[in-house]
């Protein structure tokens, strides 16, 4: 077979001028050629595939880049794996006795826990409020009436109040007593007399079971 059979013939023979239509048609196909734009970089010519590739490569090596570096200083930032196991902190009730208190430290900060006696509890409950510097109903301070848990921190200066342990001095409303400034708390650890501005603050807990609380 002839090779020139394996050529489509040309549409236009050689030679022949181009009536008006065919004028018309490839000039619209060239000024399509001319204006082609792919995703708005700019019309296409001959040397264009390869920059739009050499461009693309640059910006994904770039951000490859920016992430290897950047991630380790964000993830640095995060807390430690030991800081935030003490986020939150276990406690077990059953060894407290009706009446004993204990200290517990969550994130830094002395945690009084007491196991209130019946009285106290009354004694708590039984407050004009109207009277209180920081008027708070013990109800909304406890989760359950037997159990008190406050941080151990007068809000004056950043004391710590005694009255933990039964030699301590519990103060004029037998609760604790901070002596630095002579503040004085109730058995729901609230202000009673003194210069602390507010209670002592009781901290985000949950009771796990009837024995067990978590604090955090």
């Amino acid at each position: 077979m002839d090779t020139a059979d394996k050529h489509a013939p040309d549409p236009i023979p050689k030679g022949r001028p181009l009536t008006a239509l065919e004028e018309a048609e490839r000039a619209r196909v060239q000024a399509l050629l001319d204006t082609r734009y792919m995703a708005d970089l700019g019309p296409a010519d001959a040397g264009w595939g390869r920059r739009q590739f050499l461009f693309l490569t640059s910006v994904a090596t770039a951000f490859a880049g920016l992430n290897f570096f950047v991630w380790p200083f964000i993830d640095s930032l995060n807390p430690a794996a030991d800081v935030q196991a003490l986020a939150s902190v276990e406690v077990d009730l059953t060894p407290i006795k009706v009446g004993q208190s204990i200290t517990v430290v969550w994130r830094g900060k002395p945690i009084f826990i007491r196991h209130r006696t019946e009285a106290e509890i009354a004694a708590a409950r039984s407050v004009d409020l109207s009277q209180l510097p920081d008027p708070q109903p013990d109800a909304a301070r406890t989760l359950k009436p037997e159990w008190l848990v406050v941080v151990g921190v007068c809000n004056h200066l950043g004391c710590i109040p005694r009255g933990q342990r039964p030699t301590d001095p519990h103060g004029a409303y037998a609760g604790w007593f901070c002596p630095c400034h002579g503040s004085h708390f109730d058995t729901s650890g609230r202000i009673r007399k003194g210069p602390a501005p507010n209670n002592l603050a009781v901290p985000q807990y949950t009771f796990i079971d009837d024995e067990h609380i978590r604090i955090g």
